[in-house]
């Protein structure tokens, strides 16, 4: 397995992993992928990979989005992991999701966050092998096909990014005593 940088060349492969996960129910609250521009445009344009085999079919894929357009929230992405029903099981996951963190921290990003359906043990368990820990529950977050779901809310800090601790504003020589 290779890891690559996500292209829009992949996209065809990218989408049918995306619509497999959307099938499982216990992926996203997506109930259809959307196209390379909409998709393109919803994810920051780096720390975008796809796991292919050694024929070059893609087996898996990862990126992120941004959580806010704020700035303060600049280093904050959300993930996103899929792996085909083919290669589940096989650590593409797994792999992905650590070439994503060092890709992420590389580009500046400091909290990763995921919100993952409950009923998705294999994507909890590859977050938290991974150093994501469970933030809480978001009880009746959203709908899908008629049917209230929660979601677990993990989070990851980089030890690397954004870790320096910077001292207290100096006191306003204004403030009232």
């Amino acid at each position: 397995m290779e890891l690559q940088p996500l292209l829009a060349a992949h996209w065809p492969e990218v989408r049918a992993i995306y619509e497999e996960g959307i099938a499982t129910g216990n992926a996203t609250f997506t109930t259809e992928a959307p196209t390379w521009d909409e998709w393109d445009r919803g994810h920051l344009q780096h720390s975008r990979l796809v796991a292919a085999d050694a024929t070059g079919l893609v087996l898996g894929w990862a990126a992120l989005s941004p959580v806010s357009g704020r700035c303060v929230y600049g280093g904050v992405a959300e993930i996103s992991v899929y792996v085909g029903a083919a290669a589940r099981g096989q650590g593409v996951g797994h792999q992905l999701l650590a070439a994503l963190i060092t890709e992420s921290e590389a580009n500046g990003i400091w909290t990763l966050q995921a919100g993952i359906f409950p009923e998705n043990t294999a994507s909890l368990g590859i977050h938290v092998k991974a150093g994501f820990r469970e933030v809480g529950r978001r009880e009746r977050i959203g709908q899908l096909h008629g049917v209230w779901r929660d979601t677990v809310l993990l989070e990851r800090r980089s030890a690397v990014v954004g870790n320096k601790l910077t001292a207290a504003p100096a006191a306003s020589e204004h403030a009232s005593h």
